[in-house]
Order: C-alpha cells, then sequence, then structure tokens
C-alpha cells in the first residue's frame, strides 16, 4: 500500500483554506495594476466611509479618490444631511422639504442656520451679487432639496427685472416686432404694443389722450413749416427725400405714458403678469400670485383678468390664503366671494384652521361674524373657546411663528395680573365682543370649567353668572333659563365625516343626562344621523365621566334638537337638516331614539352639527 504523506495533505488544506478566505478581501493592489483597477478595488472600504488599506500603497493617481459622504446635524432638530448634493438622499430630501414647510421664528431660524444658509430656503432677499459668490456646494443642496423643482430657478427668475421678463415675452408673441408704446409705472418703463392695450380700459385711455396730443402738436408744427415754406419756395430732391424720412419716422415714433399705482397690493411682478396677460387670447394666473393679479386687473380695468383671478380664488380657498382672499374681496367688492369665503370659513375654523399659524390673519369682524352664524360647525362649544384663546393669543404676540399648545396659552394668560380680568384691561376691551360671541353656557364639563376660572380671562361677573346657570339647570333637572331663540342658545356637538370610518359615535353629557351622537354611512353615499339617549349604567360610559359628571334619574327628558348636516357638492354648499323637533327621550325604545336624518351626499368630508336644547318642564 502505498503511504500517504500527510504533511502535504496538511499544507495543501492550508493554502486552500487562505485561498478560499482571500477571495473575499480585497488585495492589495500591485504596481502593474492600472488607475481604474485601483478604485475598483477599493470600492468596499470607500462604501463603508472609510480607507482601504491598500490606498496609500496605489500609485500615482490622476484623480483623487471618490469624496467621503458623512452625514451632519442640522440644528437641534435631529435633521441629518449630507455637505454636499445626493440625488439618492432620500431622508435629507425628505427632512429638508419638511424644515422648508415649517414656520420657524426667529431663535429657532439661528439655532438651525449655524452650518446652512437658510435665507435659501425662504423668501430671497438677497441680491444677485451676493448669490454668485456663495460655494458650490450651497447651490447644489439648494437644487436638490428645493420644494418646487429647481430652486435655484426660482432665484433667478425672481431676480430677474419684471419689464425685462415682459420684453422678451412681448417679442414672442409679436414675432419681433418693434414696441411703439412706452409704459411708465411702479418705477420702470415697460415696452408694449398699441395694438394690444385695448383689453385694458385705463391704458386704452392713456393711449388715445397721448395720441391726441400728439396729433395736436403735429398740427401746429405744419403750420409753421407752411409759413416757412413761403419764404423756401425752391427746395431740390434730396430735401423732399429727407421730409418723406422724417414723415415715416414721426409716424413711427414711441408714445410714452404714465400710470400712477396707488394701490399696495399692485406689486411689481404681479402688474407684469397682468401686462403679460394682455397679449394672450385666454388669461392665464397661477394661483400663488391672483391676489396681486387681481389688483393689478382692478387698476388696469382688465375686466377678464379680473374675473379670471375672482374665479381662482373662489375655487381655491384653503387654511393658508382664506385671509387674504376675503380681504381682497372685500377692498375689490366681490361679494360672491366674500360669500364663499365666510361659508368657507363656517365650516373650517374649527376642523382646519384653529391649528394653523394662519389663524392670527384671521380679521376680527369676521371672526365674530362666524362665531354668531347659524351654520357654523364645532365639535363642542369648548372647542370654539380654544379656538378664539389661541386667536387672541396670537394677536398679542405676534413674533410667534408656530401655533402654540393649549396648555401654553393657558399658562400665558394665567400668569396676567390677577387684580382684574384680561377682558377689564385696557388691552383687551377690544376683545370683549369676541368672547360675547361665544356659547360659554354650553361648557359644562367641571374639567373645562375649573380651566376657564383658572385663566383669568373672563370678568367676574360673566363667571358667576354662567356658574348659577349651571346651577340652576342642575337643581331643576335640566331646566336651561336662557334667553333668545334656540338658533342662538342650543348647545352644539358635532362629528367630521371623512372616507373611514363608516361608523360614526361619540357620548355627550349635558346636566346629567347622557346621548349618544350617531352617523353612519350605509353605502357609497348613503348616510343617516340621529341622537339616541344612554341610561347611566350603560358600560359605554368611560370611567372619568362617571365619576366626574352628574347623573340624573330622570326616566324622561323633554328635549328640543336639531341634526343638521352640510357639504360641498358641484362647489356648492348644501345642507340637510331635521328642522327644529321637540321630543321626549326615554331611556328604553323607541322613545330613546331621535328621528333620524337620511341624506345622500356623494362627496366628502361631511360636517354633522347636533344642537340640543332642554326647556323648562
Amino acid at each position: 500500500m502505498a503511504t500517504i504523506n500527510t504533511t502535504n495533505l496538511v499544507a495543501s488544506r492550508k493554502s486552500l483554506e487562505l485561498a478560499q478566505l482571500t477571495a473575499f478581501v480585497p488585495q492589495v493592489p500591485s504596481s502593474d495594476i492600472k488607475p481604474a483597477d485601483c478604485y475598483l478595488l477599493s470600492a468596499p472600504f470607500a462604501a463603508m466611509g472609510g480607507l482601504s488599506p491598500s490606498e496609500k500603497k496605489i500609485p500615482k493617481a490622476p484623480l483623487p479618490l471618490r469624496q467621503r459622504y458623512f452625514r451632519i446635524q442640522a440644528g437641534f432638530t435631529n435633521r441629518w444631511q449630507f455637505p454636499y448634493s445626493q440625488s439618492c438622499d432620500l431622508l435629507g430630501i425628505a427632512q429638508a422639504n419638511k424644515a422648508f414647510r415649517v414656520c420657524l421664528n426667529e431663535t429657532l431660524k439661528r439655532l438651525m442656520t449655524a452650518d446652512t444658509p437658510v435665507y435659501l430656503y425662504t423668501e430671497p432677499t438677497v441680491q444677485i451679487s451676493n448669490l454668485e459668490s456663495e460655494t458650490p456646494v450651497r447651490w447644489s443642496r439648494l437644487s436638490s432639496y428645493s420644494q418646487k423643482g429647481n430652486e435655484l430657478e426660482r432665484l433667478y427668475s425672481s431676480q430677474a427685472c419684471p419689464n425685462e421678463v415682459i420684453f422678451s415675452h412681448t417679442q414672442k408673441m409679436t414675432e419681433g416686432m418693434e414696441p411703439d408704446v412706452a409704459l411708465e409705472c411702479l418705477g420702470l418703463l415697460w415696452e408694449l404694443h398699441h395694438i394690444y392695450l385695448f383689453k385694458s380700459k385705463t391704458l386704452s385711455q392713456l393711449l388715445i389722450s397721448a395720441v391726441d396730443s400728439m396729433n395736436l402738436n403735429g398740427l401746429e408744427s405744419q403750420h409753421k413749416s407752411k409759413k416757412e415754406s413761403k419764404h423756401n419756395k425752391q427746395c431740390n430732391s434730396s430735401a423732399q427725400k429727407s421730409k418723406a424720412l422724417n414723415k415715416e419716422k414721426s409716424k413711427m415714433k414711441r408714445i410714452t405714458i404714465s400710470l400712477d399705482v396707488q394701490d399696495p397690493d399692485v406689486t411689481r411682478s404681479a402688474f407684469a403678469i397682468a401686462l403679460k396677460n394682455l397679449y394672450n387670447t385666454e388669461p392665464e394666473v397661477e394661483e400663488g400670485d391672483v391676489v396681486g393679479v387681481l389688483a393689478a386687473a382692478s387698476v388696469l380695468q382688465f375686466p377678464t383678468l379680473f374675473q379670471k383671478c375672482v374665479s381662482i380664488m373662489k375655487s381655491g380657498i384653503c387654511s393658508s390664503n382664506i385671509c387674504s382672499y376675503y380681504c381682497a374681496a372685500c377692498k375689490y367688492k366681490q361679494e360672491t366671494l366674500v360669500t364663499d369665503c365666510e361659508r368657507w370659513l363656517e365650516v373650517n375654523l374649527v376642523p382646519q384652521l384653529s391649528s394653523q399659524i394662519h389663524l392670527r390673519k384671521l380679521p376680527q369682524e369676521l371672526l365674530q361674524k362666524v362665531l354668531r352664524s347659524t351654520r357654523l360647525f364645532t365639535f363642542s362649544e369648548f372647542h370654539l373657546l380654544k379656538t378664539t384663546l389661541c386667536w387672541t393669543y396670537l394677536q398679542l404676540n405676534p413674533r410667534v411663528q408656530i401655533i402654540p399648545s393649549h396648555e401654553t396659552i393657558l399658562k400665558y394668560f394665567s400668569s396676567l395680573h390677577e387684580r382684574c380680568s384680561f377682558l377689564e384691561r385696557e388691552v383687551g376691551q377690544r376683545y370683549v365682543t369676541v368672547f360675547q360671541s361665544l356659547r360659554l353656557h354650553g361648557i359644562s364639563s367641571s374639567k373645562h370649567l375649573k380651566d376657564l376660572r383658572q385663566i383669568n380671562i373672563l370678568p367676574l361677573p360673566w363667571l358667576t353668572q354662567i356658574l348659577s346657570n349651571h346651577y340652576h339647570a342642575l337643581e331643576n333637572g335640566g331646566d336651561m333659563t336662557l334667553k333668545g331663540d334656540f338658533s342662538m342658545q342650543a348647545v352644539r356637538f358635532g362629528l367630521l365625516l371623512k372616507q373611514e370610518p363608516r361608523y360614526h359615535e361619540e357620548i355627550i353629557s349635558i346636566y346629567g343626562f347622557f346621548f349618544e351622537i350617531r352617523a353612519i354611512r350605509h353605502e357609497a353615499s348613503a348616510y343617516s344621523f340621529y341622537i339616541q339617549r344612554v341610561k347611566y349604567t350603560n358600560p359605554a360610559l368611560s370611567s372619568f365621566t362617571a365619576e366626574h359628571s352628574p347623573v340624573s334619574l330622570r326616566q324622561e327628558r323633554e328635549v328640543k334638537y336639531e341634526i343638521k348636516a352640510q357639504c360641498l357638492i358641484n362647489g356648492k354648499w348644501r345642507e340637510f337638516s331635521t328642522d327644529q323637533l321637540t321630543q321626549k327621550f326615554g331611556i328604553t325604545k323607541p322613545s330613546c331614539k331621535s328621528k333620524v336624518l337620511k341624506a345622500r351626499i356623494p362627496s366628502i368630508p361631511v360636517y354633522v352639527t347636533y344642537a340640543l336644547l332642554f326647556p323648562s318642564s
């Protein structure tokens, strides 16, 4: 038998294992390897952000290695980003867009701009010369993290002179026709063509008056030339040719008109857009420029552009523009737009605007009018009080750029002078009518009443009246001794219906009586709404309600109520209502259930209001 050399076998095994192990480890490149292969072998180390052990031994390379990317923290908000642009950096892009959209106060801006030029993310206030001096790193980050495409292009377009933009547009539309009208307005000279100015009544009148004055001067000059021709009857052919050329030049002479604009809402960019639409067959306006263009169209008396702006504003009302749209509608006497703004605010004051910083811009007279509206939607009367407190806080603190929490507002008003309430002080007297528009008698929760008493905002007679009404109602089985009609005194509760869930319910408590307000979606557009009384022993009642709310043992309670559903259908607000009904609610069927409001509503959201009032029994 042949003998096996164990020493050679062990050596071969070790060499095989070493070969397999080294197959997965980048080898040190030799001097005869090309530079491209060197970079290929160092790729695993570069991908991990480190240096390969062979990088120092690489021969002279024509290009430096790819720069390593390390995330840096932008401020204390934990928004991490690369110092250089990365198209694949989805996290950095998302966080930069979020930072771009969030309103920040000056303190947060300073803290967040330690390493990055935040002014690039806000309105461009620097000159082009300053922008050009910035490093390419900042430009690349700006272009990668822009909210609407290429931010660099937007900055350059915003810095471009508006009259130059108009000139380039008119040259395209007229195929290079020489401008024959110069308009002096807003400190700029706008070069236009007279055949396009007749869409604007203002410009056409200025043009006609300028042409008339030029014709008058021309007649005077002709009269003088006739007198001179009597003395010089002999003229050669060259002189006649020069006169003909002068006549042609006088015909092509540019007319200069001037327009004095006193409206502060007319900016140069908005005026440029309005002039641009003189050359268009159909008006074209972006929603972000519509307020300024509306003001420019009013000055120019450009009716088609004006109505286009109004229609855009009607269809685009939201929390960010409701205040500016309403002010513009009042300024230019657009009653339909005023009505649409008020109607939108009646259903969205609490659900949307109350949680956004745009609440500060809400005019006081509009807020009072909406609070007194019978179509106002709210989840409860306490939600309206919270919204009013937040609006008042924002009026007193105009530098705040982030919507405050309810606890912050309570602490602020609690820290004021204790000798008198806020509304009794000179600074608070202007807000008295706003708080008088609230239905404070509808706030009956013990926790909410405690907050109302601690913030020291209402005068003592107001608090005494509220508490005495509650005491009287509890002593008399829930009877509300209130003066006025149902539409102004009923206590309101609300449900906001969206896509899901199909079934909505909420338990409410008034003076020891518990009710369940319900909304059910049966099909794609079929809804039913009703109120049902709940017995105090029902397990659906929360522990807090059972411990902190009074309980009435009365078997029946006469209730005056109304159920109303509101929604937007085909651009118009529709209402579905049971009208005002009176019913004795028991604790057993069928007396425990109200009349069911059935409606077919094809669109969402649906705003459902349940209004209740306990008449004297």
